[in-house]
């Protein structure tokens, strides 16, 4: 990996004050270089990130896990950072990546692309990833079949020198196919998302029969469907009392991490729920760790949320669904 790469990969990872105030240290000519490396980076991977990340510094308090460059990207770091002077500059970062090799698919989601290049010839997928970000081209070659993602990487792991032609004429025609995508704007309906937030406003008996029913073909759909209904902020609508036999089942190092960057009113209801001495604890811990990684506290907090789930199935808690009325029997 290059130092122009693993500067433009640094100053995303940053907020864009900071990152605009190191770039303006930087000569005019660095500017340019890392501005136009920052505008062809597209999609980056958290691996990538976090490895020039640890390179640089022992933690990085902005890590998002999914880094995002591009123009827009670029062009408000170099406007921050030179201000006034900053047209110059734009105009070649402008330049360089309009002449990059499908550029224009850096505007293009990766799942829109794939619907319309996966019936295409090995080699012409081949040519267009290998014109591509690592981490958008690793998208695309997930979504194809698995005989074909074989016949694509061999392609691309042989290609050598490609006649320029061939390369625009692949471009001119992708563009053109793809141009009405590109003008217009899609709403997503449907998906798992939209199941759970269904089932959420649903009954109990109504919720347990149909992912009971789902269960039988596609267990892992309702996991991923149950891990929705229930996000880490939704234990604001827990009782106290279901809460203190969810802090039973929870690690303080747990809370610590998983706590961080919640909101006041969810941390209020967690340690409202502790002896004083167990929150005066929890919260010396929490400051103890410093800043962590957004990656790892999701990741904690779907544990939490894991654990809610269990003590649900267990008849422990009772997690409703909002305004949900349930029908007693004698």
């Amino acid at each position: 990996m290059s130092d122009i790469r693993k500067a433009a990969i640094l100053l995303m990872s940053l907020p864009e004050e900071q990152a605009a105030q190191l770039l303006s240290k930087l000569a005019p000519k660095q500017v340019e270089q890392v501005s136009i490396e920052i505008a062809r980076l597209g999609r980056l991977s958290s691996d990538e990130q976090e490895a020039v990340i640890r390179e640089f510094a022992d933690a990085n308090p902005n890590s998002l896990g999914l880094a995002g460059g591009g123009i827009d990207v670029a062009k408000a770091l170099v406007e921050k950072a030179l201000g006034n002077k900053a047209n110059q500059t734009l105009d070649v970062v402008r330049q360089s990546i309009e002449a990059l090799p499908f550029g224009f698919l850096k505007k293009v989601d990766p799942q829109n692309l794939l619907t319309f290049i996966i019936d295409e010839h090995p080699q012409t997928i081949a040519l267009i990833l290998s014109h591509l970000p690592p981490a958008y081209g690793a998208e695309i070659i997930k979504g194809l079949p698995t005989d074909r993602q074989l016949a694509v990487i061999r392609r691309i792991a042989h290609m050598g020198q490609t006649n320029p032609e061939v390369i625009h004429e692949v471009e001119r025609g992708l563009e053109t196919r793809m141009a009405s995508l590109m003008q217009q704007s899609f709403e997503k309906a449907g998906g798992v998302n939209s199941v759970a937030e269904i089932l959420n406003v649903s009954d109990r008996a109504t919720e347990r029969a149909l992912l009971e029913a789902l269960a039988q073909d596609d267990p892992e759909l309702v996991e991923e469907i149950r891990r929705l209904m229930f996000v880490f902020d939704d234990l604001t609508r827990l009782s106290d009392k279901d809460i203190q036999t969810v802090l039973k089942n929870v690690e303080t190092a747990q809370w610590a991490m998983a706590l961080k960057g919640a909101s006041a009113e969810l941390k209020q209801k967690v340690m409202g729920n502790m002896s004083q001495r167990a929150a005066a604890m929890l919260a010396e811990e929490m400051e103890y760790r410093g800043a962590v990684r957004l990656s790892e506290v999701e990741a904690v907090q779907q544990q939490i949320v894991d654990i809610v789930r269990r003590l649900e199935d267990a008849g422990e808690i009772t997690v409703h669904a909002a305004d949900e009325s349930e029908q007693m029997i004698a």
